[in-house]
C-alpha cells in the first residue's frame, strides 16, 4: 500500500472502523463461505488476514475456530486501525503483525505456511507493476492445498486514498505463472454498504499439493540426474538440513529466493564428508582416490584430530585449527561453485538453480561458528520455493537423497570391501553433535544447591543432584531429538525422571509451552547467561538465533528466543505431525 492511502486509513481510523464493523464476517463474505467450512474443524489450522481493519474477519475466523485451536495472523498497515482491531480481538487467538505487501517481510521471517490467506479490500492498493510479485510471496506462504481469496473492489476512489484498477482475468493469469489455480469468480455484487459507484468481486486461488513444481525437480537431480561424483547429492543434502534445523540462517530473500551464508553451507558440507572420509573411508568419486577438490594439506588435513560434531554453531576454533578450518571453508566454497552449482540445471537448460556470490577470507588464529562470521565468505542462494520444500517436507525428501547416495557410493570401486558396504548407510546418518547430556548435567550440579535449588521445567518439582545415586534429574529435549535431532543449549532442559518418561518423544502442548515460560526462561538465564564466561552466553544465542524462526542473528533477549521457541513448536507439529504431550 502506498503512504498516501496508508496516512488516511491511519488518520481516519474511527469512522472507518465504525463503517466496516456495521457489517458481519457473513454479510461481506457469503459468496466464499463454503470453502472456510471445512477448515473450521481442521486442528491447528492458520489463516493470514492481510488488511485486518478494524478486526471485524480476524475475530469472526477466531470465534469460529476456538475449539480447533485455530490461529489467526492479522496484518493491518495503519496503526490506529490495527489498535481498533487488537482491542476487537482481545482474548482470541489473534497475533497482530506490522506488514505489508508485496514484500511481507515480518510474516515471511516467522517461516510459517498458511491454510487460508485472505485479502479483504486491499489489492486494488497494489499497482499492477507490484502484483506479481506480491502473488509470488503469497503463493510461498500457503500450504499444499490452502486457498487465497481475495477480493476485488471496482469502482475510483472518491476520496484521498490511491487506488488502482483490478481485473479478475489478470489476477487468475498471474496464478497460474506462480501455480495457483482458480476455484472460484464469483459474479460483480453490489456494495454492502450501498456505495451506488462501487462494486465487488471475488476470486479463490488454490495451491495445488506440491504445485511449486520443486519435488520433480529434487527427485530429477537426486535420481535421473548424471553423477561424476556425490557433490550434487551432498549439496541438497546438505541445503535440507539448513531448511529443516536452521530456519533462522536466511539473510534476506529477493527476487523469489532464499540468501544464505555462503560459509554455513561450506560448513556443513564439511560435517558431511567428515562422517564419510575420515570417519568412515568412504569413497565419494568412482576413481580409487580418497581426496577431494576441498581437501588441502594446509586445511581439511590439518584437522584430523577433529570430529564433525566440531563442525557446528556456537564453537570456537582458536590458534592452528582456526586457521586450518579458514582455509578449508574457502576451499569448500569454490569447490561447491565450481561442481555442484555449476552442473546442477534447470531441465533441459543450463541455467543454474544454484549460485554463490563468493569473497576471499583472510586466514586468522580464532574462528567462532557463527551467522556474522560464516557471512564473511559471501552469500548462497536457492530458490525459494526449493527451500520452502526442503523446509516443509524434509521428512519426506530426505530418504529418497540418502538412499541414492548410498546406491551412488556402493558402486564405486574404493568402497568395495565388505566393511566399507556394511557401514555406507550409517555412515550417512546426520549426526547433529552427538547426542549427549553431559555438559548440562555438570552445569546442572554447579548450579543446584540450597540457596538456589532447581525444579523441573515442566513439573516444577524439585531436583537432586544429578551425580548422586538417588538422583531424580534428568536432561530433556524440549523438541524430541529422534524427530528432529537439534543438541543446542537452548533445547536441553532439566526435568524429572517420571515426567520424562512420560513425555517421551513427544512435542509439548502450546499450552504446557506457555505454562513452563517462566521455568523454561529461568533456567536459561541461570544456566547460560549468569556465567562469568561470556564464551557460553555467546555460544548459547549463536545457537538460539540460527535454529529458531524469526530471531536476529544478534538476538540476547530471552522473551524474544521463547517466542520462536513457541512458533518452531507450531512449525514442528505442522510439518512433522508429531504426537503432542
Amino acid at each position: 500500500m502506498d503512504l498516501k492511502s496508508a496516512q488516511f486509513y491511519h488518520q481516519h481510523a474511527a469512522p472507518l472502523a465504525q463503517q466496516y464493523l456495521s457489517k458481519t464476517f457473513e454479510e461481506v463474505h457469503q459468496s466464499w463461505r463454503h470453502f472456510l467450512t471445512p477448515l473450521l474443524t481442521k486442528p491447528n489450522a492458520r489463516i493470514l488476514d492481510i488488511g485486518a481493519g478494524a478486526g471485524r474477519d480476524s475475530k469472526y475466523l477466531a470465534e469460529q475456530g476456538q475449539l480447533t485451536n485455530l490461529s489467526v495472523t492479522a496484518i493491518e498497515p495503519a496503526a490506529a486501525l490495527a489498535k481498533i482491531g487488537k482491542a476487537q480481538t482481545q482474548g482470541l487467538n489473534v497475533d497482530w503483525l506490522e506488514d505489508s505487501l508485496p514484500t511481507l517481510e515480518n510474516v515471511t521471517k516467522q517461516e510459517i505456511s498458511f491454510d487460508l490467506i485472505l485479502i479483504s479490500a486491499v489489492w486494488m492498493h497494489i499497482p499492477s507493476s507490484l502484483r506479481a510479485r506480491s502473488l509470488r510471496k503469497l503463493a510461498n506462504l500457503l500450504k499444499p492445498g490452502a486457498k487465497l481469496v481475495i477480493s476485488l473492489r471496482h469502482g475510483k476512489s472518491t476520496d484521498e486514498r490511491i487506488m488502482h484498477e483490478v481485473c479478475s482475468d489478470e489476477l487468475t493469469s498471474l496464478g497460474k505463472t506462480v501455480g495457483l489455480f482458480t476455484a472460484l469468480i464469483t459474479d460483480i455484487e453490489s456494495d454492502k454498504l450501498g456505495r451506488s459507484e462501487v462494486h465487488w468481486q471475488t476470486v479463490v486461488l488454490q495451491l495445488p499439493d506440491d504445485g511449486s513444481g520443486a519435488f520433480p525437480f529434487i527427485r530429477h537431480v537426486a535420481i535421473n540426474d548424471g553423477k561424476a561424483a556425490t557433490h550434487k547429492l551432498a549439496l541438497m543434502r546438505i541445503l535440507l538440513r539448513i531448511a529443516d534445523g536452521h530456519p533462522g540462517a536466511v539473510i534476506r530473500r529477493e527476487d523469489n529466493r532464499v540468501i544464505l551464508p555462503a560459509g554455513l553451507v561450506a560448513l556443513y558440507w564439511c560435517h558431511q564428508y567428515k562422517l564419510l572420509i575420515d570417519d568412515n573411508n568412504l569413497f565419494q568419486t568412482p576413481n580409487k582416490n580418497p581426496n577431494m577438490g576441498f581437501m588441502k594439506a594446509n586445511g581439511w588435513h590439518k584437522l584430523t584430530n577433529r570430529a564433525a560434531s566440531d563442525y557446528s554453531i556456537g564453537n570456537l576454533f582458536s590458534g592452528d585449527d582456526a586457521l586450518a578450518l579458514h582455509r578449508t571453508l574457502s576451499a569448500a566454497v569454490k569447490n561447491i561453485r565450481e561442481m555442484p552449482c555449476k552442473y546442477i540445471t534447470l531441465p533441459n537448460s543450463e541455467q543454474s538453480v544454484f549460485e554463490i556470490d563468493s569473497k576471499t577470507v583472510k586466514a586468522k588464529d580464532s574462528l567462532f561458528l557463527d551467522m556474522q562470521s560464516l557471512s564473511q565468505w559471501g552469500e548462497f542462494s536457492l530458490p525459494e520455493h526449493i527451500w520452502l520444500a526442503f523446509s516443509r517436507f524434509a521428512c519426506w525428501i530426505e530418504p529418497v537423497l540418502v538412499s541414492e547416495w548410498a546406491s551412488t557410493m556402493a558402486k564405486y570401486q574404493g568402497n568395495a570391501s565388505a566393511e566399507q558396504q556394511g557401514v555406507i548407510h550409517s555412515a550417512l546418518q546426520w549426526l547433529e553433535p552427538t547426542r549427549t547430556t553431559v555438559e548440562v548435567r555438570k552445569r546442572f550440579d554447579q548450579i543446584n544447591n540450597a540457596n538456589n535449588p532447581q525444579h523441573c521445567v515442566w513439573s516444577q518439582k524439585r531436583l537432586s543432584m544429578s551425580s548422586s545415586a538417588k538422583s531424580n534429574v534428568q536432561i530433556d529435549h524440549c523438541f524430541p531429538f529422534a524427530r528432529w535431532p537439534n543438541n543446542d543449549l537452548w533445547n536441553l532442559l532439566p526435568t524429572d525422571a517420571k515426567t520424562n518418561l512420560a513425555k517421551s518423544d513427544r512435542l509439548p502442548t502450546e499450552q504446557r509451552m506457555n505454562n513452563a515460560k517462566e521455568p523454561i526462561s529461568q533456567w536459561w538465564q541461570t544456566a547460560w547467561l549468569d556465567n562469568t564466561n561470556a564464551q557460553v552466553s555467546r555460544q548459547f544465542f549463536a545457537q538460539a538465533n540460527i535454529a529458531l524462526p524469526g530471531l536476529n542473528t544478534d538476538n540476547t533477549s530471552i522473551d524474544d528466543l521463547f517466542d520462536a521457541l513457541a512458533l518452531q513448536r507450531g512449525r514442528l507439529r505442522e510439518m512433522q505431525q508429531l504426537r503432542e504431550w
